[in-house]
């Protein structure tokens, strides 16, 4: 029988510290490991992480695959490193469809004028100077493709309303605060309403790809979309389908406005101009920066997180509070423990928006690490400290975390709950390119549900999103986890556990090497 609990690691009890001695796990700051203290100082006391986020978010700016953002935020990498001292190269493993992103303007201009709060979708085509139009919305009621094609048909000119709206744009967090029970029954019914009557129809009209193709072969201007995210201000901004019409992305409100006077009979007409421009195939890279062991060379220690983005923000929390906590991290390592027992790997991937692209090429390629991985520390998603670690099932794992946890700070632990042994996950980040091949891959997740509420794939994620007291201090956890992993005179043995839900374990797919055209 497996033990399957939470740990809350403030206590370090249980299987994580079975062997550990209790007078050993009382730990005040700072540590008596001189290491330890000099990683506090350096991370917590004088941490980089601001001024990195501030070129990385403001300067640089979104990291879209293909773009030339992504590449200059590789370089900036490549130039950080060196100014540390840390060797580094950019290692390609493909390439993808290259696109840049102009401006986007987007107007109502009858049956009144209002400019809109809206941008083009990644890889859409622009519009080759500002276009007019009427806007219908895609009707609610489509039960045939047959009915479908006679609706199409009088598209020509127009922009589409591709998307079900929703009746408010109001945080959910606030209905429940503020409205009566029978007031967010009633709402959460229209809204599951509108959703699976949008559903169906789509559904009945050949499918999302096919609606797309028709309204572009009958002369459809663009496509106006919502993708709104349940909170204030923030919206889904995602890819265009394949299409040469722009797909555009309007606000939860604006959105809103625009469907109900096309659904209404209320002649909403747009001005559209959007600009972009296809650049053909772009290499793609992962930056991979070393510190090598000095006595088990042939082991390692990964501090991973994915360097691209979309590019609706500037990608703050998904993933540049990553990219930055794993940079700041390996600067602290460098300053404070140059001569590391196994080599300390550093991994900024590229393409994990697409799948998990460049991290699943690099493991594949790297037998070598894969077969000598102590551990893999991925962290991708916002901000907030860390506050849980899943040991993903393997069985060995809690062990080697407790005595780790035993002698980094509480300041920084106590927040953090470690679930044991855990079960292996199916989806998520690059961590699961390394636990396909049963080895030691683990997430530093912080704080979920306001991730996926506020800031994941939106266009608010931005700088200001960032906690940087957060962010110093999962930096100086990462170091000081690398320091420990990399120390221990125990090599990681995993002993993988069958999952209990019977899925089985996560398999590996080899990985693509070019991508779109």
């Amino acid at each position: 029988m497996q033990l399957n609990t939470t740990l809350r690691t403030g206590l370090l009890t249980c299987l994580a510290v079975a062997a550990i001695p209790t007078a050993v796990i009382a730990q005040d700051r700072p540590s008596n490991d001189p290491v330890i203290q000099a990683m506090w100082n350096q991370g917590m006391v004088n941490s980089q992480v601001e001024s990195l986020a501030q070129v990385l978010l403001d300067s640089i700016g979104p990291r879209l695959s293909g773009s030339s953002g992504f590449l200059d935020a590789k370089d900036w990498l490549l130039k950080k490193y060196g100014e540390w001292g840390v060797s580094a190269e950019a290692e390609q493993y493909g390439t993808w469809r290259g696109w840049e992103r102009g401006i986007t303007h987007i107007d109502l201009l009858e049956p009144r004028v209002r400019t809109l709060n809206g941008m083009m979708l990644a890889w859409s085509p622009g519009t080759n100077g500002p276009v007019q139009g009427k806007v219908v919305a895609f009707p609610a009621d489509i039960s045939s493709e047959a009915q479908f094609n006679a609706w199409v048909g009088g598209v020509r000119g127009k922009f589409v309303a591709m998307s079900a709206s929703e009746p408010t744009c109001r945080a959910p967090e606030s209905w429940a605060a503020l409205a009566t029970p029978e007031s967010v029954t009633r709402m959460e019914e229209r809204q599951r309403a509108n959703q699976e009557a949008h559903r169906q129809s789509v559904g009945a009209a050949g499918g999302n790809n096919a609606v797309i193709a028709a309204i572009e072969a009958n002369g459809g201007l663009g496509v106006v979309q919502g993708n709104w995210s349940d909170g204030w201000g923030a919206n889904k901004v995602f890819s265009a389908p394949t299409s040469t019409i722009p797909g555009v992305q309007l606000s939860c409100e604006d959105y809103g406005l625009v469907h109900r006077l096309a659904a209404n009979g209320q002649g909403p007409v747009l001005r559209l101009e959007a600009e972009s421009e296809f650049t053909g195939d772009q290499p793609m890279f992962n930056v991979i920066g070393t510190i090598p062991g000095t006595e088990l060379p042939d082991e390692y220690v990964l501090l991973t997180a994915h360097l691209d983005s979309w590019d609706g923000a500037s990608g703050a929390t998904d993933n540049g509070s990553g990219t930055i906590m794993m940079m700041e991290a390996m600067r602290i390592l460098r300053e404070t423990y140059p001569s590391p027992r196994r080599t300390i790997i550093v991994a900024h991937w590229g393409a994990e928006e697409q799948g998990l692209i460049g991290s699943g090429a690099y493991a594949y390629d790297h037998p070598e690490v894969r077969e000598g991985l102590q551990a893999a520390f991925n962290q991708d998603n916002g901000t907030w400290r860390i506050d849980f670690i899943r040991m993903q099932g393997f069985l060995g794992a809690g062990e080697h975390f407790g005595r780790w946890f035993s002698k980094i700070p509480d300041e920084i632990t106590r927040h953090i709950e470690l679930d044991i042994p855990g079960e292996p996950e199916t989806g998520g980040s690059d961590h699961m390119s390394f636990i396909c091949w049963e080895k030691p891959g683990f997430r530093l997740q912080s704080h979920y549900p306001d991730y996926r509420q506020y800031t994941w794939h939106t266009d608010i994620d931005t700088w200001d999103k960032l906690v940087f007291d957060d962010l110093a201090n999962n930096a100086t956890l990462a170091a000081m986890l690398a320091y420990q992993a990399s120390e221990d005179p125990q090599r990681m043995v995993t002993n993988p556990r069958v999952p209990s839900s019977g899925r089985g374990w996560p398999s590996c797919r080899e990985p693509r090497r070019s991508f779109g055209g």
